[in-house]
């Protein structure tokens, strides 16, 4: 048994990002402006940052940012593309295997089990769509 509260409890909110960054040339036959993504949270009082990098993953605390911080912002000044999302922690069913991608890094962060997004533009479009769907697209912190 572990001290943590329910996932559910939490107050996170997540972003997704969105960058046209390629560090390969196969990667290039994705969508420009998408070919990689990578997820941003908020507890409220910290900002964590999950990159899914094609050799490693990088899990990062931004300490020197403060509570009040827009990264979003900020991110989406510096060229991003920047779509809030929601965590769904409710999910039983294990999700499916398929390849190990920085889509599916996110969408395994994001409790996002589909079977049929696998490209980061396929993400962004689904993303966009939910959010449209309920009305909602806040980029506040």
């Amino acid at each position: 048994m572990n001290n943590y509260p329910p996932a559910q409890d939490l107050t996170q909110k997540a972003w997704v990002v969105f960058s046209g960054q390629a560090d390969r040339a196969w990667l290039r036959f994705l969508k420009p402006g998408f070919r990689h993504c990578f997820v941003l949270l908020h507890d409220g009082r910290h900002w964590l940052s999950f990159d899914p990098l094609l050799n490693h993953s990088e899990v990062l605390v931004h300490y020197h940012l403060s509570d009040d911080f827009d990264f979003p912002g900020w991110l989406e000044n510096r060229g991003e593309r920047i779509v809030p999302a929601s965590l769904c922690r409710t999910r039983a069913n294990p999700a499916p295997v398929t390849l190990f991608t920085c889509v599916e890094a996110v969408k395994r962060v994001l409790g996002l089990h589909n079977w049929f997004i696998f490209t980061p533009w396929q993400l962004y479009r689904h993303l966009i769509l939910l959010h449209e769907k309920k009305g909602e697209l806040s980029w506040e912190v």
